[in-house]
């Protein structure tokens, strides 16, 4: 029976500090530091393995990426990467160095005592990578038109139509001048910029339509956006950040993840209970509480779900509208029993991630056949 050797990498953009542990013998040892790279750390496997023990990889989650997880998975090796978060830490341990760290790993690791996460593949990093990317200019894009507005707002220019960002509202802009040229030119500066972002917005949306014709998971987008508030961007965010969601048990332990339920403290016979976590994946938190808004006007089937449930079919049809059912009539409830709009947002969010892990589970069978 060959022995377990333990392998705590505590990776940096330039060098990894590696230390192992083997399994029941003793404490850690620190092995030295190698460079940062997939090709460096095959060449350590290489001469850790004695063709007597078992290695087991592990390094945190971080800016690195996959690179590692991957070339070691490739070669034959079992590696995990780990959330840095869910460490056991002393807190009376006041000294942190890369060797300690890559130590705590090896130690850890042969204990048991480490949470893996979740690592996508390349076409889901891939598609992740699209997704955030497009989130990123929609930020700037935000940027961009707050910075014109208060310019136009500062100067004595502010628009009083109906809407902004409009057709109309770009027609009234280009009518807009001002005394100083030095501030004709600072306006037009401002303008071009909020068209440079919108643009760029739209090409990657466009480029995110063009990548769901030809991903896997597709069939599980299409009857996420059968649900009311998820569109095109909120279903490809979901499952390009979270992948399979069927991996999760169940709904609560999805919510969980997200940081959709109540924070709580108790001890003895009391029992208090604060505001969510906010822990996990905030990226899916977003887009879906925003999502949770559509909720708050009555059920309703219109034409625009009509036709995506249509392309899903009748299940996602079925669950969607038991959704609206459901969510709207849980939104008046809060509302009025007194709650706020935004707690009760988050309510609906939260209940909402029931109904998009019942459609996962129910359509990944057709997105696994869809991939083959």
């Amino acid at each position: 029976m060959k022995d377990t050797k333990y392998v705590g990498l505590d990776q940096h953009k330039d060098t990894i500090v590696v230390a192992t542990a083997r399994y029941g013998r003793g404490k850690p040892a620190l092995y030295g530091e190698i460079e940062s790279s997939a090709a460096s750390v095959l060449d350590l496997a290489d001469r850790l393995d004695d063709g007597e023990s078992d290695l087991r990889f592990c390094y945190e989650a971080g800016p690195c990426g996959y690179g590692v997880y991957r070339a070691l998975k490739s070669a034959g090796y079992t590696c995990d990467v780990v959330a840095p978060s869910l460490i056991p830490r002393r807190s009376s341990d006041r000294i942190k160095t890369d060797r300690r760290d890559a130590v705590t790993l090896a130690r850890c690791h042969r204990n048991g005592d480490l949470t893996s996460v979740w690592v996508p593949d390349a076409e889901q990093e891939a598609l992740r990578d699209l997704v955030r990317c497009r989130e990123d200019m929609k930020t700037a894009q935000r940027r961009a038109r707050q910075h014109l507005s208060s310019f136009l707002l500062r100067h004595g220019h502010p628009y009083d139509g109906k809407s902004r960002w409009t057709q109309a509202h770009y027609r009234w802009l280009e009518r807009q001048s001002f005394p100083s040229p030095t501030q004709q030119i600072v306006f037009q500066e401002y303008v071009d910029a909020v068209r440079e972002r919108d643009q760029r917005v739209k090409s990657l949306e466009s480029e995110m339509e063009r990548a769901l014709a030809r991903y896997r998971l597709r069939p599980v987008v299409e009857a996420l956006m059968a649900l009311r508030g998820v569109d095109r961007v909120v279903a490809m965010t979901v499952v390009a950040e979270l992948g399979d969601l069927t991996r999760f048990d169940s709904p609560r332990q999805l919510m969980a993840y997200l940081g959709l339920v109540p924070s709580e403290h108790s001890s003895g016979s009391s029992r208090r209970q604060g505001g969510i976590t906010k822990t996990g994946n905030g990226h899916v938190r977003r887009v879906l509480t925003q999502s949770a808004w559509c909720y708050r006007f009555p059920a309703r089937k219109t034409a625009v779900l009509q036709r995506r449930g249509e392309r899903a079919g009748e299940l996602a049809q079925k669950i969607s509208w038991k959704a609206q059912k459901r969510l709207c009539g849980r939104y008046r409830h809060l509302v009025n029993r007194g709650k706020n709009t935004k707690t009760t947002c988050t309510a609906i969010a939260r209940e909402l991630v029931g109904f998009i892990w019942a459609l996962a589970c129910a359509y990944m069978p057709a997105a696994a056949v869809a991939a083959n």
